[in-house]
């Protein structure tokens, strides 16, 4: 687990201003085959494995490509939010940016590399904004279960 995070004052225009960012990793070891991880990944219509997320308005069998914007319901507050996808590099990466309120900008992204020791899963979440801090206080508890939820989950299927 990485944490990085600032929080900086500045003045402009007469007005104080406040900047927040936070930047954190988890990483997991899974026994399951690179391929399965990923399936399961960017299988965006099944989200059951994700603790955040409950379900989302795409299709069975849509596969993420960038610049796809779909829409997710979240397990805290069942309103959907929407999700845009950045970049995806086949087997290896998935970046998204979660469009939810002003003031917060908040990006996830998925690394699966296999090993000689087994499949790693990184899932790295970045907050921007002055919402942020009570973004991460809510969110929190959940991000630390999302990679190890997916290893699960691919485990249960290999």
């Amino acid at each position: 687990m990485i944490l990085n995070f600032s929080f900086k004052f500045f003045s402009g225009e007469g007005k104080l201003f406040c900047q927040f960012s936070l930047f954190k990793t988890y990483r997991v070891i899974s026994n399951a085959p690179l391929d399965i991880l990923w399936y399961k990944l960017i299988n965006i219509a099944d989200v059951s494995w994700h603790p955040l997320f409950s379900k989302t308005n795409v299709p069975l069998g849509l596969i993420p490509k960038p610049g796809l914007i779909y829409q997710v319901v979240t397990r805290l507050i069942p309103i959907p939010i929407r999700i845009f996808v950045e970049n995806v590099r086949d087997r290896e990466f998935l970046s998204i940016r979660v469009l939810a309120i002003p003031g917060i900008e908040q990006r996830i992204t998925y690394q699966v590399e296999s090993t000689l020791c087994g499949t790693y899963i990184s899932y790295s979440v970045t907050l921007r904004g002055w919402l942020s801090p009570l973004m991460w206080w809510l969110i929190r508890p959940y991000t630390a279960r999302v990679a190890q939820q997916l290893a699960h989950a691919a485990e249960r299927i290999a």
